[in-house]
């Protein structure tokens, strides 16, 4: 039977080891997300994977948050995140910047999650939107195109925690490969 490994023995970076350690080129975007357990798991999801930032857009709230800490456990002190009031602003600074920006929704001629490979690249950022609307149509319009999770039940949506975790681990896999 396998031995569980205890925390201590993970080898966990320190705060100060993972703000200097190589990061993933992809930022994630929330697009006025409402849930601030839903903002803290992204944090801890992206500190999971190595993530470059998070940008926090419109009403997502921002730390220091006690209800974003109880999901985030310290992430939310370790990913850099950066807050934009309106996100058409946050997509333009990154396209400036040189990114490709993808929103993650359910649209016409979406990329299948399973065909999205951005190949060698500056930077990717990735939109993910409100819990009940989804990313805003005039973001969707300034994006550089939209990625769809492949869902085969009956609701057809994913709670946005969840979906940042399956692409980021998709993207994850998909740089490791490359």
């Amino acid at each position: 039977m396998p031995r569980k490994i205890p925390n201590r023995e993970l080898r966990r970076l320190t705060p100060e080891e993972f703000r200097k350690s190589p990061k993933m080129p992809v930022v994630v975007v929330l697009d006025n997300i409402r849930s601030r357990h839903n903002i803290g798991s992204v944090f801890r999801t992206s500190d999971a994977f190595a993530m470059e930032h998070i940008y926090l857009c419109g009403i997502t709230a921002c730390p220091p948050s006690a209800e974003i800490h109880k999901s985030a456990l310290g992430a939310e002190d370790t990913v850099e995140w950066t807050y934009f009031e309106n996100t058409l602003d946050a997509i333009r600074s990154l396209q400036k910047n040189g990114y490709k920006v993808w929103a993650v929704e359910q649209a016409e001629g979406a990329v299948n999650l399973e065909r999205f490979h951005p190949g060698k690249t500056n930077g990717i950022a990735l939109v993910f939107g409100n819990e009940v609307h989804g990313v805003q149509q005039e973001v969707v319009n300034a994006c550089d195109g939209c990625i769809e999770i492949p869902q085969y039940g009956t609701k057809h949506s994913l709670n946005v925690s969840v979906a940042v975790g399956v692409v980021l681990w998709h993207c994850y896999f998909t740089f490791k490969v490359l």
